[in-house]
């Protein structure tokens, strides 16, 4: 199988975790990153991210659009120079979910979609890329509190962010988006928090 298409950005942060090497995370590249993601998020084990049914124009369509955005992100990370893992953040304030809870200023949200099996399958392997990841959105100082809002009937990504440290929080309704550019279907979601050091706090 031949692998996708490198995209000619670079990695904004890479961390060496010891016994299981140097994480970097970089901006997704829609147009280089689309199969790529596609190939993840159309499998029946990502039907929580919502787009098991996207062709791969349309994955690439949606990642333009939060290319385009200053509130949200998309990074693919990678082991090793292997991708493993897409990593969402955002500003809540500026997101859907603010219509669910009052927003702090601070307040970062995330979203994270494993790749399929492989590496994964390690003990600990998650919980050693989710700890890059959370360090990474606490190195800009900016980041007082993460918050993340899977599907309320994902049981296993609610445990994942429990052994991660957050506080589980009320079940919400997220409103449905339709937009020219982007639909984003209606929500149960369940809220989930995780308070960031203050800067220079150890």
């Amino acid at each position: 199988m031949t692998a996708p298409a490198a995209g000619t950005r670079q990695p904004v942060y890479s961390r060496a975790v010891e016994g299981f090497g140097t994480v970097t995370f970089t901006p997704v590249d829609p147009a280089a990153d689309a199969a790529l993601i596609h190939g993840w998020v159309s499998q029946e084990r990502a039907r929580f991210w919502g787009m098991t049914g996207a062709s791969p124009d349309l994955v690439r369509e949606i990642y333009e659009d939060v290319d385009r955005r200053t509130t949200h992100h998309a990074f693919i990370a990678r082991r090793d120079g292997a991708p493993v893992a897409l990593f969402q953040s955002y500003d809540c304030a500026a997101d859907r979910v603010s219509e669910c809870y009052e927003v702090q200023p601070g307040d970062t949200g995330v979203h994270l979609l494993l790749a399929p099996a492989g590496a994964a399958t390690e003990r600990g392997f998650s919980a050693r890329l989710i700890g890059a990841f959370l360090t990474f959105l606490r190195s800009d100082g900016t980041t007082r509190r993460i918050v993340a809002e899977p599907d309320a009937h994902n049981a296993k990504a609610i445990a994942r962010l429990q052994r991660s440290g957050f506080a589980l929080g009320p079940e919400v309704e997220l409103p449905e988006i339709d937009l020219p550019e982007v639909f984003i279907p209606a929500k149960r979601a369940r809220l989930a928090f995780l308070s960031a050091p203050a800067p220079g706090s150890r």
